[in-house]
Formats: structure tokens, C-alpha cells, sequence
């Protein structure tokens, strides 16, 4: 069998501001609707906007900031920019959250 090392007091006390740090970040729900429909792909700013119902601009901005804080990323393909979720912990948490209240 094998043992789980114990999270030390101070390790939790990390570990929960930057949990904590993360869930006030996607607490918004517009940025709640986006990374629900990233968690499924990327996807394009105009895709998003058509998706979550906001303007072009909103929509970017809330992306530009996302990304600013590393919870997403972009790559260019043509002319269109393709945003999409950079960490699988984020994933997973979106995901999680999907399954929880949306199913």
C-alpha cells in the first residue's frame, strides 16, 4: 500500500490562499460562463460571444484579464485567436463545478 505523505499545517495554509485566491478570480459569471465553454475546447472570441450572450468587448475583456493571470491561453491560427485553458487543475475544478450545478 502505499503512504500518502501529511500536509503540514503551513503547506494547507499555502495551499488554501492560493485555492482561495483562485475561486475569487473565477467568481464572476460571466467569466464562470466562459471557462465553461473552454473547459469543452477552444475557442474564438466571436465563438464565446455567441455562447455566452456577451458583447465582443466584454468578452475580450474578461479573456485579456484571464489570461493576465494565467488561467488561459491563446494561439494564433489565421486570423483568429483561439483561447483556451491553460491549467488542468482549472480544468478539472470547471468541470467539477459543471457536474455539480449545471447537470
Amino acid at each position: 500500500m502505499k503512504s500518502q505523505r501529511n500536509t503540514t499545517t503551513s503547506e494547507m495554509q499555502n495551499n488554501c490562499k492560493n485555492v482561495a485566491a483562485i475561486l475569487k478570480a473565477i467568481s464572476h459569471p460571466q467569466r464562470l460562463m466562459i471557462l465553461c465553454h473552454l473547459e469543452k475546447g477552444a475557442k474564438t472570441v466571436g465563438e464565446l460571444e455567441k455562447l455566452c450572450g456577451g458583447s465582443q468587448s466584454s468578452i475580450s475583456q474578461f479573456l485579456k484579464l484571464m489570461k493576465l493571470e494565467a488561467m488561459l491561453t491563446s494561439e494564433k491560427r489565421g486570423l483568429f485567436v483561439y483561447y483556451r485553458i491553460h491549467d488542468p487543475k482549472m480544468k478539472k475544478l470547471v468541470l467539477s463545478l459543471y457536474k455539480i450545478f449545471c447537470k
